[in-house]
């Protein structure tokens, strides 16, 4: 069961922006709940453009880093591109590349391997570009807190560029580096802190293109700016709204053969939502870090022959489904294991073995499931490589900064994190990150909540409400789907399990109007309440639009329930 919290709202307050704006009082009142309740942040909200990009020479350091590359490509030095192995890594890889090719610079890149190197900017690999020729490297998405490998850059005469979102080291400061665009570090004024690894590599992009007079082409690169931005579950608000709304209606008309052909393998047709990016494209170029090598991701977005391309995406197509696989299977061997610790307030599990790539998936679903934080750590010779995952109200790096003494290494934010640590350890783990939890969570912080935006009757419940709802993607974090409660609604009949899992009811109001919804893992979630015919059902949903066999029908989707006499 799930705390319900429902969104109150002023009736006058709705009824003077919906006649202003001359929309319905329900998006009048979704308006007003997210922050945009004066008519100009409304229409702003409401009609995401170009416009609404900042300018990049507000980011600090931005003129010293586009000074150095455009002094770099007219002495054709050679320029190392270093992404992370990750979606917004290897998408802000090809979006920099790309232009500094347009630009006609000479470049090579780098990804990291996930397991044999690890995260972040290494020497070896600083080495080796050296020994290539490069004089100039520039970080995508890492690099903010990769102290030693920089000092060594620093000392053997490599420029470097660190482009990052991530949290810079509070008592550290930045790294030795000839500019770090970063809008998270101390003293940026950027107007907005929640840009992608991508996001940042872009304004970058931007400013190189201006300076060479092809601020025309800046748009051309939303597409794939998009894509890196959905994928790392960032803010869908501010700047984040504008790049993925542009971004999104340009994908149909993608000319780039790789991500022709990965829209293809994800049978992703016609129009893109930010549902698509999330579960559909995403997964398959996360794949190739999870469980290979990033950098065919790269390969991908870069190839100039379409047999290439397909048979790139049609490999990470299939690393997805192995992925999917694994993910299942180390997921209920981890689910086993928590069977002993159901009453902790932190889980932590370990295997021997178990698949590193997807090791934090499965901390996610338990996290989920079990509404508790949760670590899961893979063996091997006596050492655990972990993920992390967290719930709402707990901060997951200040309960690792309190038993910092029994990792060998770790670091990540408030939601997610990433540690090593040796076998011996893992039981005082368990103790101390128990322990923490028990004394920073209370009793209602362990029961999920539910945010509900408005009570809506059914007589408001039709396709046009949907159509409505289209105005405010994309969706994601920080711009949640809009949920609705609505009593009095009956079940007409028994629910109907789907693939064993999945539920469809079929609901009446008491006038008698019909509704179809889908519960999906109803059957789990549905717990111990009695769903037979007629029982009274207070419903929180969403809106969505079926079309089956040409026809389209409204169709509620369940978040939670309660059941009546």
């Amino acid at each position: 069961m799930k705390r319900w919290t429902i969104q109150k709202h002023s009736h006058d307050e709705v009824k003077l922006l919906a006649n202003a704006l001359k929309v319905s009082p329900i998006v009048a009142a979704l308006l007003i709940s997210r922050g945009y309740e004066t008519e100009e942040k409304a229409h702003q909200f409401l009609n995401p453009s170009i416009e609404h990009l900042h300018e990049p020479y507000l980011l600090k350091d931005m003129k010293t880093a586009v000074n150095r590359i455009l002094k770099a490509i007219e002495n054709d030095e050679k320029i190392l591109v270093w992404g992370d192995y990750d979606v917004d890594g290897t998408t802000g890889t090809v979006v920099l590349r790309k232009a500094l090719e347009i630009l006609g610079a000479k470049s090579i890149f780098h990804v990291p391997h996930r397991f044999t190197e690890g995260y972040g900017i290494n020497i070896p690999e600083l080495e080796k570009a050296k020994e290539r020729g490069c004089s100039l490297v520039v970080s995508v998405d890492c690099g903010i807190r990769s102290f030693e490998p920089l000092n060594w850059a620093k000392e053997n005469g490599l420029d470097v560029i660190v482009t990052d979102h991530h949290l810079p080291d509070e008592s550290n400061g930045n790294p030795p580096a000839l500019a770090v665009v970063n809008p998270n570090q101390p003293d940026c004024e950027y107007p907005d802190k929640n840009l992608a690894g991508v996001g940042v590599a872009f304004k970058l992009v931007h400013a190189l293109l201006r300076e060479k007079g092809k601020e025309n082409l800046v748009k051309g690169f939303l597409k794939v700016v998009a894509i890196g931005t959905i994928a790392d579950v960032m803010k869908l608000t501010g700047e984040n709204r504008a790049i993925v709304s542009l971004g999104l209606k340009d994908l149909p008309k993608a000319v780039n053969y790789g991500l022709k052909a990965l829209m293809e393998v994800a049978d992703c047709t016609g129009e893109m939502s930010s549902y698509d990016i999330g579960f559909r494209i995403a997964p398959r170029i996360n794949a190739a870090g999870r469980m290979d090598a990033a950098r065919h991701v790269v390969e991908l977005l870069e190839t100039t022959d379409f047999d290439e391309a397909r048979s790139i995406a049609e490999m990470l197509n299939s690393r997805n489904r192995e992925r999917q696989k694994i993910q299942q299977e180390i997921t209920a061997l981890a689910f086993l294991e928590t069977k002993e610790i159901t009453s902790k307030n932190f889980i932590v599990v370990a295997g021997e073995g178990w698949h590193r790539g997807v090791i934090g998936l499965a901390a996610s679903k338990i996290a989920e499931k079990l509404y508790r934080p949760t670590i899961v750590l893979s063996l091997e010779n006596g050492i655990a490589h972990g993920s992390a995952r967290s719930i709402a109200g707990y901060h997951l790096l200040n309960g690792l900064d309190s038993c910092s003494e029994l990792f060998e290494q770790y670091g990540g934010h408030a939601a997610a994190a990433g540690m090593k640590i040796r076998r011996e350890n893992i039981e005082q783990l368990q103790k101390k990150m128990n322990d923490h939890a028990t004394a920073n969570l209370s009793a209602d912080d362990l029961i999920p909540e539910l945010k509900i935006d408005a009570v809506i009757s059914s007589n408001t419940l039709n396709l046009d409400l949907v159509q409505e709802l289209k105005r405010f993607e994309p969706f994601g974090m920080g711009n949640s789907k809009p949920r609705f409660l609505t009593k009095d609604l009956f079940l007409t009949g028994e629910p109907y399990v789907m693939k064993e899992k999945h539920l469809k009811l079929k609901l009446a109001d008491k006038d008698g109007k019909q509704f179809e919804a889908v519960w999906w893992d109803g059957v789990d979630k549905s717990g111990e309440q009695t769903l037979k015919p007629k029982t009274r059902i207070e419903l929180a949903y969403t809106t969505d639009a079926n079309t089956w066999n040409g026809n389209t029908r409204l169709q509620l989707v369940v978040e939670d329930l309660k059941t009546g006499n």
